[in-house]
């Protein structure tokens, strides 16, 4: 596939790219040559190969999502270095 300047301009609209002119000869090189090396896939003999769905062969051992006891307002407030009767105090970081 050939990649011609005003496909590389849409395309660097579309991910808001912003390169001079100097750098758009640079980035057709190196985009034609992306392009090249996905197209080589296209060669390689996929069939009967199941997708994908993450890089790792680990299960993923999940907890049950079950409702527990949560800390009432006096509980969360009780070890906080600064509190008043409803929130915590924290120093000022904004102007």
């Amino acid at each position: 596939m050939k990649v011609d300047k005003d496909r590389l301009n849409k395309i660097a609209h579309l991910a808001r790219l912003e390169f001079d002119e100097g750098d758009s000869e640079k980035m057709l090189t190196d985009l034609e040559n992306i392009i090249s090396f996905v197209e080589k896939l296209n060669e390689v003999n996929t069939a009967g190969i199941e997708p994908l769905t993450s890089m790792s062969h680990e299960i993923n051992s999940l907890r049950e999502d079950a409702a527990k006891p949560h800390l009432n307002h006096e509980e969360a407030l009780k070890n906080a270095p600064k509190s008043d009767q409803d929130y915590f105090r924290v120093p000022k970081v904004l102007e």
